[in-house]
């Protein structure tokens, strides 16, 4: 990333005149202590305070105090991104003129070792580890994405647990018809069907519906004016309800269980519908993302997590850092003659990873152009790839191709890609 995207960049940044401030973040109690870029302690013992309005400014006395004290003119502050508990604290110190950085907490489990050969984890070691690995230029800046991209994360994330809850919802119903009414699938592929939920609705039991019958099975079709069910469906309707063998015990129970099952799918689908409504008010105001629209086979769910997870474009140098913020970075296993196989990192955002390789069968599957690089990339002679691999190198093609359009306002060529592809 362009802010001091290599290792001595970072270590130069620590230079003579920075306080670095090593934090261990907790949901309540946070732990800090402070070093010089020599790794010397100027704080006599470590600062205690709580992730409240009253325990930042507590934080910040501390912090300027000890800068002021020792002719410092900078803090840099370092911590782990403990869950969503990190993010108050970081606000508060980019709002007050410092610097914050993140450590990989994977590099801090490794490091605890290092000064007294203890693995032991308690709250006035580790915000000296953190401290360490700041020195030593092993952070990251976090990226906290505003306006338009903060407003796409939060709707993404808004997004996948409504249609987490929405999919429990399913299967509630899925285990509902299983106890009461087993043969409905015989009728009904899909457990929420439109046209079976407005009978359902008022009819849920086997019984109601045998009493309903074939013609108040379509009358009530006529009424909603449905035109996508038929005779032939009310009939498998009835006969799957005449000749059910679901239970018969607490039918009042039953029907008031499958109103709540009900009264949840409904909320939850309009909640998703709303969600909608609001990224398609939100993505035309980012710059190009219509035009990613272009490729066939990528869809708004897509572009909206591609968007929400990488956030501003222009952070990134080129396209290889995106590869390696979606875990999709190549990993070797090398060493003198031997040459292991080379694999993925799987280090990154999972849901960007996750999104683009659904994306890349996707465009496999409907475009014409990737359809035709996947077929070249298993078809080679040289260093023919598997099927997944395949897959995931049509993924990491995709965000060179995203990263072009979103860069530099080009639409989409496939045929242009496809000679690309050629000349490797």
């Amino acid at each position: 990333m362009k802010n001091c995207n290599k290792q001595n960049e970072k270590i130069e940044l620590v230079d003579e005149k920075t306080l670095v401030i090593g934090v261990d973040v907790g949901s309540y109690d946070e732990y800090a202590r402070a070093f010089t870029c020599r790794k010397q302690e100027l704080s006599k013992k470590p600062l205690h305070f709580h992730n409240t309005a009253e325990g930042f400014k507590t934080f910040k006395y501390w912090a300027v105090n000890i800068m002021k004290t020792n002719g410092l003119e900078k803090i840099i502050v370092g911590m782990e991104p403990t869950s969503i508990y990190w993010e108050a604290l970081a606000t508060y110190c980019k709002d007050n003129g410092m610097i914050l950085v993140h450590v990989n907490p994977a590099a801090v489990h490794k490091s605890k070792e290092l000064d007294d050969n203890d693995p032991s984890k308690n709250d006035r070691k580790d915000p000296k580890v953190i401290a360490d690995l700041v020195t030593d230029g092993r952070y990251q800046f976090p990226y906290m994405p505003e306006e338009e991209y903060a407003q796409l994360r939060e709707l993404s994330n808004l997004k996948i647990r409504t249609q987490e809850s929405l999919t429990q919802c399913k299967n509630r119903l899925a285990r509902w018809y299983s106890r009461y009414f087993p043969e409905f699938k015989e009728a009904y592929k899909n457990v929420v069907s439109k046209t079976a939920m407005i009978i359902m609705d008022m009819y849920p039991l086997p019984e109601d519906i045998v009493t309903l019958g074939v013609e108040g099975i379509l009358q009530i079709w006529r009424n909603k004016k449905v035109r996508a069910a038929g005779e032939s469906r009310a009939k498998k309707l009835y006969e799957a309800a005449k000749n059910s063998i679901g239970r018969k015990e607490a039918a009042v129970v039953a029907r008031l269980e499958f109103q709540s099952i009900k009264e949840d799918l409904d909320r939850y689908q309009e909640r998703l519908e709303a969600i909608d409504k609001e990224v398609d008010e939100i993505l035309p105001k980012i710059k190009n993302a219509d035009k990613l629209f272009g490729i066939k086979g990528v869809g708004k769910a897509t572009v909206l997590t591609f968007l929400s997870e990488v956030g501003e474009i222009s952070r990134f140098d080129n396209p290889k850092e995106i590869q390696k913020l979606a875990g999709y970075a190549i990993v070797t296993n090398e060493s003198c003659k031997h040459q292991g196989e080379k694999r993925i990192s799987y280090r990154g955002r999972k849901r960007l990873r996750w999104a683009l390789y659904q994306t890349a069968l996707s465009v496999i599957g409907k475009n014409e152009e990737f359809r035709q690089i996947h077929q070249y990339y298993t078809t080679r002679k040289k260093n023919p790839l598997k099927g997944i691999q395949s897959v995931v190198a049509v993924a990491c093609k995709m965000i060179r191709i995203f990263y072009k359009i979103l860069t530099d306002g080009v639409s989409y060529d496939g045929t242009k890609m496809t000679q690309d592809i050629v000349r490797v």
